[in-house]
């Protein structure tokens, strides 16, 4: 039995960046797959394996009748690849990125239809009825290590079986095309030094390494890039109403997987090795939901690594309250500064704080109540980082369902007052509702998000929301204005090299 796991073409707005997706979901289904025996293949269609010329596409995408831009190997391409294996995987975690996924499947199945698909991810549980409809057979509805060692032993004793009733955290097609839901059973890996190694040899890193189009952190001119992504946790201390965590709870579909969970020290060691010495990375970003969801265990973690020598970078996982401790005056925190100087003294090159927002109700309703700023001093926090060399970005959301105009001009104030303590860049998001989150029913339900919204609309630049206080054409250039305000020209310059090319020039699929 043959399993590939397929990361469709990548498909973006114009002015957008694209980069391959290389997420950990494979390395780890891979890893599963490799310790009872199934050898698994990736095939990355952005990118495409030693048998294409990445050149030949890459940076030459095609337009789509949605007006987005494709990037990648041809449709042929992808059929004679998934023509060597009988069950084929194709991740959907992120909604932008949905139709390029229902197309894989679709034009696997109407080429192949005996040929097992399956699915897994946020977006995939979330619209599984749209994932059925394109031909999926089977979608995992929470992390899939075990499930998916459960459907290929099923599947080696009988390739034609489509029984998986003892499977859970599923939903499945049986033979008769009746949807079952087993998402209601089934375990979850609390230990996480339980789970498989990951098989990281299975991503084509040569092809992403030349492409140097890494998930976030500052590009230094002339330095070579091999990057890599690794977890020491699962799980998360915080449920933003905008993160698909806070509905991964007890009783839901997925399970308590939300629920912060860790690797041992050795695990981590074990695992930043193998990717620094048989993968051969430079540096890594650890994508952590909350590296520092337990404070004591990551402070030793961080100790137990410094002598490895390692450039690591975190665009995702920590927040303010990380590197904070209480002070002498009641209520008021200020820079925990030895925990700042043990992630430089580790290898943090890169880190991104997440301000969210600088209104303290925007933070309560919608961010978890995350450190509110008037317990501390942002710009000493910052000019701390800096002080270690640290490279800083910020991440700011505006476009909050129910935000004033006058809160998130007050965001976009604080954002531009805190480029002068030294940060290197700022990230401004429209607010995205995506499905499997708390915002997303709560848009529903209000009339703010259409029923028949269109995922292809989802985008970090674009305001999909209705009703908002300040019309969406108006919110996307407020964004736009602030991105280009808080940046420098160097890295504008970067990200904008990166970016699809304009739709006038793109090929016509």
């Amino acid at each position: 039995m043959k399993v590939l796991l397929l990361y469709p073409p990548e498909q973006q707005w114009p002015g957008n960046i694209v980069k391959p997706n290389g997420s950990l979901a494979y390395p780890y289904l891979g890893g599963a797959l490799r310790d009872i025996g199934i050898e698994a293949y990736v095939y990355d269609a952005t990118v495409g394996d030693k048998n294409d010329n990445t050149d030949d596409f890459f940076g030459k995408p095609t337009k789509l009748p949605s007006g987005k831009l494709r990037t990648g190997v041809t449709d042929e391409r992808i059929l004679e690849v998934a023509s060597n294996y009988d069950l084929i995987g194709i991740t959907s975690i992120f909604s932008q990125q949905e139709a390029m996924a229902l197309h894989c499947s679709r034009i696997i199945k109407k080429n192949f239809p005996n040929k097992l698909l399956f699915s897994g991810g946020v977006n995939a549980k979330s619209r599984s009825k749209t994932f059925f409809d394109a031909g999926f057979d089977v979608i995992f509805t929470s992390e899939a290590e075990a499930s998916i060692q459960q459907v290929c032993k099923i599947l080696q004793k009988d390739i034609n079986s489509r029984d998986f009733s003892s499977v859970g955290k599923i939903y499945f097609k049986n033979k008769d095309g009746k949807i079952i839901d087993n998402s209601r059973f089934g375990d979850i890996i609390w230990d996480l030094d339980k789970l498989p190694i990951p098989a990281w040899n299975l991503l084509p890193y040569e092809k992403y390494w030349k492409i140097a189009r890494p998930h976030g952190g500052a590009i230094i001119d002339g330095k070579e890039l091999k990057y890599a992504s690794m977890m020491t946790s699962r799980g998360c201390p915080f449920a933003c109403l905008y993160c698909h965590i806070a509905h991964e709870t007890e009783g839901s579909k997925s399970g308590p997987i939300g629920r912060f969970r860790i690797k041992s020290d050795e695990r981590v060691r074990e695992e930043l090795n193998i990717l620094k010495d048989e993968i051969g990375a430079n540096q890594i970003f650890i994508s952590d939901d909350s590296i520092f969801g337990m404070k004591k265990r990551a402070i030793r973690l961080l100790r137990s690594i410094q002598h490895m020598g390692l450039e690591l970078s975190d665009v995702n996982g920590m927040n303010m309250v990380h590197f904070v401790k209480k002070s002498n005056t009641p209520g008021w925190m200020i820079p925990d500064e030895e925990v700042i100087e043990l992630l430089a003294d580790v290898g943090f090159k890169d880190v991104v704080l997440p301000f969210e927002s600088a209104n303290p109700r925007i933070l309560t309703r919608w961010c978890s109540n995350k450190l509110p700023l008037e317990r501390f001093n942002p710009g000493d926090l910052i000019k701390t980082f800096k002080k270690y060399n640290i490279n800083l970005g910020t991440n700011y959301m505006i476009g909050f369902p129910d935000e004033s105009r006058k809160e998130i001009e007050t965001t976009v104030n604080f954002a531009k007052e805190m480029q002068q303590y030294g940060v290197d860049y700022s990230n401004f998001y429209l607010v995205m509702p995506v499905p499997g989150t708390p915002m997303y029913d709560y848009c529903i339900k209000s009339g703010q998000l259409p029923k028949d919204f269109d995922t292809d609309q989802f985008q970090w630049t674009k305001a999909q929301l209705l009703n908002l206080s300040v019309p969406s054409d108006e919110l996307v250039k407020i964004r736009d204005k602030a991105w280009e305000d808080c940046n420098t020209e160097h890295y504008k310059n970067v990200r904008k090299a990166w970016a699809a090319v304009p739709i006038e020039h793109a090929q016509t699929s």
